[in-house]
């Protein structure tokens, strides 16, 4: 049986990427900490890390055993956090990952929030639009927007809110050009675009009905920020997720154009691994954003419906 000690001291010598930080970081002399590590390659049969007075290098099978040990110790630490009980106040560091968007419109308001709310946790945001793998790269939360299912992983899976496309335009164009009752009478309006590809809008109502406006082709931008400014500036009619519009909406800048309609949307999820996933301060942070952001959506809703 290995020594969980041992397994500590490699995984914070690899997550330091050298003896010495690790030292300071657990209070340890790097001189015990190369002796422990030495007796685990020893008890195992393998050398996991090269190092020379000037080098320090994972081998191979050191990054593979490097996974595995690092999944043990969130275990340990999620048992020990059982123990401690759910009351205990949550602490540690919460590694966030989310695109530009969320995290300009949903996220930057919470966050500060949160990190008052919890003294002890310290909220790392890392702002990204590519794919992030999240375990492999060490994530406890990913916030997520996708037009399509996610296919099935070993990730915990935990929809937040879906968020329909509403039509849009400023108080001028609409007095200008007027202001449609059914989808028909809305083709051939000045259309504000996310690609020259995607020139047809499908809506939908309440009562399932679906319908398609082609509108003329005015302006193209593939950012949301960009096609919302040209609206409010009476070029013609954008196509915009209704919570991002929800503001200005709300304060006449911009009137919803076919309200009883709308398009297809996006669907919001917040992902986690099921190993950090138990810990009390992953959780705590978890469901405070799932809350905030259902909020922030039914907010939407009541002024899409007024």
């Amino acid at each position: 049986m290995l020594n969980l000690n041992d397994l500590l001291v490699f995984v914070r010598v690899v997550d330091h990427g050298g003896f010495a930080a690790a030292g300071r970081a657990l209070g340890i002399p790097k001189s015990t900490l190369s002796k422990r590590l030495s007796e685990l390659e020893k008890a195992i049969g393998v050398r996991l890390i090269q190092r020379t007075s000037r080098s320090f290098a994972v081998t191979e099978v050191g990054r593979d055993f490097y996974r595995h040990a690092a999944a043990m110790l969130i275990e340990a630490e999620a048992a020990e956090n059982v123990i401690k009980g759910r009351l205990a106040e949550p602490s540690g560091t919460v590694r966030i990952t989310a695109s530009l968007p969320i995290a300009q419109f949903r996220l930057a308001s919470i966050l500060p929030r949160l990190a008052t709310a919890y003294p002890k946790v310290r909220i790392v945001l890392d702002v990204s639009d590519r794919f992030v793998d999240v375990v492999q790269e060490g994530f406890d939360i990913a916030i997520r927007n996708h037009f399509a299912p996610l296919p099935d992983t070993d990730l915990v899976q935990r929809r937040i809110n879906y968020d329909p496309a509403w039509l849009v335009a400023s108080p001028d164009y609409v007095r200008e050009r007027g202001r449609p009752s059914r989808p028909e009478e809305a083709n051939d309006l000045d259309g504000l675009l996310a690609s020259s590809s995607g020139t047809i809008w499908t809506l939908h109502n309440a009562e399932g009905a679906v319908a398609q406006v082609a509108p003329a082709p005015r302006y193209f931008a593939n950012e949301t920020v960009s096609l919302r400014e040209a609206a409010r500036a009476g070029l013609g009619v954008a196509c915009l997720a209704g919570s991002f519009c929800a503001p200005l909406v709300e304060s006449g800048a911009l009137l919803r154009i076919l309200p009883d309609w709308a398009a297809r949307g996006v669907t919001t999820t917040l992902l986690m691994p099921h190993r950090r996933g138990q810990l009390p301060s992953v959780r705590a942070i978890a469901d405070h954003l799932i809350s905030e952001l259902s909020q922030q959506r039914q907010s939407a809703d009541q002024i899409g419906a007024d």
